[in-house]
């Protein structure tokens, strides 16, 4: 790992966006998916833009960006979070969270067509054992699986959401700062999101009196799921390849089964810290391995 830096922002945005599935199932108590995404949104567009204007780093999109920004602001955040929101409030924070981290499986396909990036034997295998874990994280006891069927559903409309939405991102990395690039899109995302929530949402949410926990939840969720999480995942795959820089959320399950353990009560046992393991394993085989292979192979044309 050349730049530590690049592997630190990706693993940390991993950590957080595995807690936003507590967060959000806390809300969920209180509001619809909708209102949920919806305020979320808006409320970590103006932290970004607020931040940019008084940090002197505000930059203007220009026009021939219009497109691909809008795009892939309708891949992620609005067809994204459609998926994960309503399929979270279907089935449990752990197997949302597993689901979701299925993302590098599909990544490699997209990235070869888009920006020529290679699998290397040690990738796959690297991949293929994390993926392994990530399976068992979603076992119960007695190696069965009970979830629903919608929500598995909505929550693979979000990964290939995601997926589309990664190639989007890597190509406006090369113009804009990651900062400039979610703030834009969080917007965009926002404006969508608004018509639905006043159609369904609206005359409901204003009897709405949330409490505490509601509110600091949904305040985390806009800073850190929405504002901090993004910007480190656009900082690490402006640095490191698509297929690569994806791997890695296949830490948020781990994160996600251990806060949803301590604040939701959800189960933990031996198969899940099996699990667990070998995620990290993976990754550190796709990661670290995958490197010394190309040290290898420069020495031996070098000789």
């Amino acid at each position: 790992m050349k730049n530590p830096i690049i592997h630190i922002a990706a693993a940390t945005a991993m950590f957080f966006w595995g807690i936003t599935y507590v967060w959000s199932k806390i809300v969920f108590e209180t509001y619809t998916p909708l209102t949920t995404v919806t305020f979320r949104l808006l409320l970590s567009a103006a932290i970004l833009f607020a931040f940019l204007i008084i940090t002197n780093q505000y930059e203007e999109v220009d026009k021939k960006h219009y497109k691909l920004l809008f795009i892939s602001s309708i891949f992620n955040p609005f067809l994204y979070f459609i998926g994960e929101y309503y399929g979270l409030s279907l089935v449990s924070a752990t197997v949302s969270a597993v689901i979701i981290s299925t993302i590098p499986i599909f990544t490699p396909f997209v990235a070869r067509r888009f920006f020529n990036e290679k699998l290397s034997i040690l990738n796959i295998i690297g991949l293929l054992i994390s993926f392994a874990g990530v399976l068992m994280l979603i076992l119960k006891k007695d190696y069965s699986l009970n979830a629903s069927g919608w929500g598995i559903a909505l929550l693979f409309m979000a990964v290939f959401a995601a997926v589309i939405y990664s190639v989007m991102v890597k190509k406006l990395t090369d113009n804009y700062s990651p900062l400039t690039i979610i703030s834009n899109q969080n917007l965009i995302g926002a404006i969508l999101f608004i018509p639905m929530f006043f159609y369904f949402d609206f005359e409901s949410v204003i009897n709405i009196v949330p409490d505490s926990t509601t509110v600091l939840s949904l305040i985390m969720l806009a800073l850190f799921g929405s504002s901090v999480c993004y910007v480190l995942y656009a900082y690490a795959i402006k640095n490191m390849d698509l297929t690569r820089a994806n791997i890695y959320t296949n830490l948020i399950p781990i994160f996600a089964a251990i806060t949803s353990y301590f604040f939701l009560g959800e189960e933990f046992y031996t198969i899940k810290i099996v699990g667990m393991i070998t995620v990290i394993a993976g990754i550190i085989l796709s990661q670290i391995k995958i490197k010394a292979r190309k040290k290898l192979n420069k020495t031996i044309l070098k000789t």
